[in-house]
């Protein structure tokens, strides 16, 4: 279902949208480019979550592959 909204945009956009869309297709142009935008955010924001994430943890996992490589030093003089 479609709604109805009023919304207020500087005459350059508005130049823009109509170079790209004809007047009837306006909406059609308009919601395309809001959900393409809303998308490349979302995935830009994903990104950088990751990349947080992975730098928060990167001192522990050194810590943990540090571990493992004296064990498996060990495990190797033993044979």
């Amino acid at each position: 279902m479609n709604q109805r909204i009023s919304i207020t945009l500087p005459e350059k956009t508005i130049h823009l949208i109509d170079y790209m869309a004809t007047k009837r297709s306006r909406s059609h142009f308009i919601d395309k480019a809001l959900k393409y935008y809303m998308e490349q955010v979302g995935k830009a924001d994903l990104r950088e979550r990751l990349k947080q994430g992975a730098i928060d943890r990167a001192e522990r996992d050194l810590n943990v592959a540090g571990e493992w490589n004296a064990l498996e030093e060990e495990a190797w003089q033993k044979r």
